[in-house]
């Protein structure tokens, strides 16, 4: 089992940044792949960005450019770095870890993952 703990959520003014993080605690030998995703009252869970690991990153097409994923040295910390933020981020953000590799845009599929935070709430107003 792999429990997931985020953080780091928070309201913020359009344009400005936030540092998302997940501690992960529990068999954290057997992850291969970690996400962020997210979801906005009345909307769909869609995902953000992803890391495998091996340092591999995908990140879905609103993300580009604005967020970024990375990972502590052990490999028990996964974060996201966000910047220029929208009206349109507002979400509250989960962290998600899977044990079996990854291909592809399945990455960003939440159906594939076994593990969940809680999620932490990203507000950002206008």
């Amino acid at each position: 089992q792999v429990q997931l703990v985020e953080s780091g959520g928070g309201s913020v003014q359009a344009g400005g940044s936030l540092r998302l993080s997940c501690a992960a605690s529990g068999h954290t030998d057997s992850i291969k792949h970690m996400a962020w995703f997210r979801q906005a009252p009345g909307k769909e869970r869609e995902g953000v960005a992803s890391v495998d690991s091996e340092g591999s990153t995908t990140y879905a097409e609103y993300a580009t450019g604005r967020f970024t994923i990375s990972q502590n040295n052990a490999k028990n910390i996964l974060y996201l770095q966000m910047n220029g933020l929208k009206p349109e981020d507002t979400a509250m953000y989960y962290c998600a870890a899977v044990s079996e590799p990854l291909l592809g845009y399945i990455r960003l599929l939440h159906g594939v993952y076994d593990y969940w935070g809680q999620g932490t709430q990203v507000t950002v107003s206008s």
